[in-house]
């Protein structure tokens, strides 16, 4: 899901680069929040809530400085790229311990 919100956003700004600033970039925002609200909703983890509540601050952020009409800074970018940074180690430090368990589960 998220992935398919960067190419998206990423194609978007390709097209037109104020697209992935304006309310396309916050619907898209928007039905990955939902699409992983879906995920942790059926498999109920910790580590998805992590990511979930990361991604809502992610949300959270583009909707103030569109909202604001704020133009993007270095704040924007250091909250933005940090906030995703979290959102990737919640999914993939989950996605290890998933696995590790599963082949503990399997050799047992």
């Amino acid at each position: 899901m998220i992935l398919a919100n960067l190419v998206l956003l990423w194609f978007a700004n390709l097209a037109n680069p104020t697209a992935s600033s304006g309310v396309f970039g916050l619907v898209v925002d928007g039905l990955t929040a939902i699409g992983l609200l879906i995920v942790v909703l059926r498999y109920g983890s910790l580590w998805l809530g992590g990511a979930m509540l990361l991604y809502a601050a992610q949300f959270t952020l583009h909707s103030f400085y569109f909202v604001t009409e704020r133009p993007k800074d270095d704040l924007h970018a250091i909250i933005n790229n940090t906030n995703f940074l979290g959102v990737m180690i919640c999914l993939i430090f989950g996605t290890l311990l998933t696995w590790r368990r599963r082949a503990r589960s399997l050799s047992a």
